[in-house]
């Protein structure tokens, strides 16, 4: 059965490889599935075609056969689970690895997006330099923690898993600020993950599109 994802059509992150569906990407190239991705504009994520696939107009959605799943984290963990090469054979280590798919999305991730909502949108606002602060000191609190956690180890339990994929994949959101930069060890983790061959194969799959949207004059 043939595996289809969604995308964007021309993402808004310029091709830096930071939309959802680059996640599903990295996992099906880890895992080494085929997979064909189907691309939505922003009016067409709208319309009752898509929106039976994802109730929320967003991306990335996955079919396989009579399966169609949403939400990135969930069908990371369903690729994960169904195709080897991203959760150990060890139930325990299974277990683990699933727990820091978790963290990722929902410890690591909103107080990070909450940065992207500060910065983006209430840039204007009297009280936006206190609140970004406020912000900063929530996001270096949790990277604190991660970096406490992950010391000198290569990924966060073991091997490499799903678990070290969406963590990755979440802390690549800081990708040039300064806050990342305090903690080298991180910094290091982040590379080890972008060094893969099936993230580099993900990435530039997703960057082309964008570059040939650019080309189009989309």
């Amino acid at each position: 059965m043939t595996i289809t994802i969604t995308a964007f059509e021309r993402s808004p992150d310029r091709g830096r490889g930071l939309a959802r569906d680059m996640r599903v990407r990295w996992a099906l190239e880890e895992v080494g599935e085929p997979y064909e991705v189907r691309l939505v504009s922003f009016q067409a994520m709208k319309q009752p075609a898509h929106l039976a696939l994802q109730p929320f107009g967003q991306i990335p959605t996955y079919e396989e056969g009579d399966l169609a799943l949403f939400e990135s984290g969930a069908i990371v963990l369903h690729v994960a689970e169904h195709y080897p090469g991203l959760l150990p054979d060890d139930a325990n280590a299974r277990a683990r690895a699933i727990a820091w798919l978790f963290a990722a999305i929902c410890t690591m991730e909103p107080v990070i997006v909450d940065r992207e909502t500060a910065r983006l949108e209430e840039g204007k606002e009297p009280w936006h330099e206190e609140r970004l602060a406020y912000v900063h000191e929530r996001i270096r609190k949790r990277l604190g923690e991660l970096s406490a956690r992950l010391g000198a180890a290569e990924w966060l339990d073991g091997s490499f898993s799903a678990g070290d994929l969406q963590m990755i994949s979440v802390l690549l959101r800081l990708e040039g600020s300064p806050l990342l930069d305090e903690y080298p060890n991180l910094c290091a983790y982040i590379a080890r993950g972008q060094a893969r061959p099936a993230y580099k194969r993900a990435f530039e799959a997703q960057r082309a599109v964008f570059l040939a949207a650019l080309a189009g004059g989309q």
